[in-house]
């Protein structure tokens, strides 16, 4: 029973600037001459390296619902600057798009054009 109360006494502590941040609207201000509270980074945002890439030729719908669409590229950056790659697409393309690419190794197969 003795440490409930504790735990709520000490959460009540924790909570009452969130709380008093909340009923007035703005935050309480610190002491004149004490040093300025230092402002708390959130997050950073990462991106993953990327290679751009135009799309040149809609060869024609893949998958086993055809949602996606195979199309061939061509790498406008990076060390395979100029190849022209194969790759399956989801959603919405057209031609003249610029696709950001992770890696530029690996090619999609080709559909097989014998089905009817």
């Amino acid at each position: 029973m003795v440490e409930k109360k504790m735990a709520t006494k000490k959460e009540e502590k924790e909570t009452a600037p969130a709380a008093a941040v909340q009923a007035g609207g703005k935050k309480p201000e610190a002491k004149p001459g004490a040093p300025a509270p230092k402002e708390e980074v959130k997050g950073s945002v990462f991106f993953t390296f990327a290679v751009p890439a135009r799309v040149e030729e809609i060869v024609g719908r893949t998958g086993t619902r055809g949602e996606a669409i195979q199309v061939r590229c061509k790498v406008l950056e990076g060390r395979d600057s100029g190849k022209v790659l194969r790759r399956n697409v989801k959603g919405p393309i057209q031609l003249g798009d610029v696709l950001m690419l992770r890696e530029t190794e690996i090619e999609a197969r080709p559909l097989n054009q014998g089905r009817k």
